[in-house]
């Protein structure tokens, strides 16, 4: 149940939340709404909340300019300001907003934490050996996220399994969609280096300017496991009870599966696969056909 607002929180629910994003993404560059139509007027805050504080963090550990001890260090103190410490950067800020705002709603501060470990993760640039190092770095960067919607919703823990499947989906979709920017600019490999040994390709092979058949194989192969994330995610939507975030996870479902064939078709090192304004509509629609029948 989240708890209603006293007055000395108004302040947190009348703050403008744009002003804690750093740099980087926007709203409108995710694969997901986020802070929807779709959600309740007495949810959206909070979601708008975590994805400021998401947003915020995650630019720490992608920064351009800082170097990995700098990334490590704000990380760390971003982490500090969740727990109370006083915040002086903008990054801070959004912690310390997020940690009022899961005081409002009830719901727990580890999904934040698990997330901030992902992103030290990244900041370290650990390698990705396989496709379980793969999806165990889903179950921090990407798992928490939906456990959050699903507790802010009041929604059961029954569907833990499947937005677990649908949020590694498209975590692993996001990947493949920026596998050139994460390797020109990042020097970041999100690939599983065995599957690349064992296709005779190399990591270098993600600088040139097309897929090699070599690196394709790789791709597909990561897709497969990604239909197969899809098909887990499927029953999603009727295991949630409030009809906006029913539709809006049908949407998203859908939006999981138009991807994946999006990538299967297209060369995400020649230009960025994504869906159109057009395509995104279809999958709400669809989506809202599902939840209707």
């Amino acid at each position: 149940m989240i708890a209603r607002p006293t007055r000395e929180d108004e302040r947190f629910e009348q703050e403008p939340l744009t002003r804690y994003v750093i740099e980087g993404k926007t709203t409108q560059d995710e694969n997901f709404p986020v802070g929807s139509w779709l959600q309740p007027e007495d949810v959206r805050p909070h979601v708008l909340a975590f994805y400021a504080f998401a947003r915020a963090a995650d630019d720490i550990a992608d920064s351009p300019t800082l170097d990995r001890a700098a990334k490590l260090a704000g990380l760390a103190a971003v982490g500090a300001a969740l727990d109370g410490q006083t915040p002086t950067t903008p990054a801070e800020h959004a912690a310390a907003r997020l940690s009022a705002d899961l005081a409002l709603s009830g719901v727990t501060p580890l999904y934040a934490k698990h997330l901030l470990q992902a992103f030290t993760r990244d900041a370290r640039n650990d390698p990705t050996r396989s496709w379980s190092d793969l999806i165990t770095y889903c179950r921090f960067s990407a798992a928490p996220v939906g456990r959050f919607l699903i507790d802010v919703h009041g929604e059961s823990a029954e569907a833990y399994p499947a937005s677990d499947a649908l949020c590694a989906s498209l975590q692993v979709l996001n990947h493949l969609q920026d596998i050139k920017d994460d390797y020109r600019l990042r020097q970041r490999v999100y690939l599983p280096q065995q599957w690349l040994k064992a296709e005779g390709c190399s990591i270098e092979d993600l600088g040139a300017p097309r897929t090699s058949p070599a690196l394709r194989r790789v791709i597909d192969r990561v897709l497969d496991r990604v239909d197969e994330l899809n098909i887990t995610a499927r029953p999603l939507p009727r295991l949630i009870r409030r009809t906006g975030f029913r539709v809006e996870a049908a949407t998203i479902v859908a939006i999981a599966a138009r991807l994946a064939r999006r990538l299967r078709r297209g060369d995400p090192l020649a230009r960025r696969i994504a869906l159109s304004k057009a395509a995104r509509a279809l999958c709400v629609a669809r989506g809202a056909l599902r939840v209707i029948r």
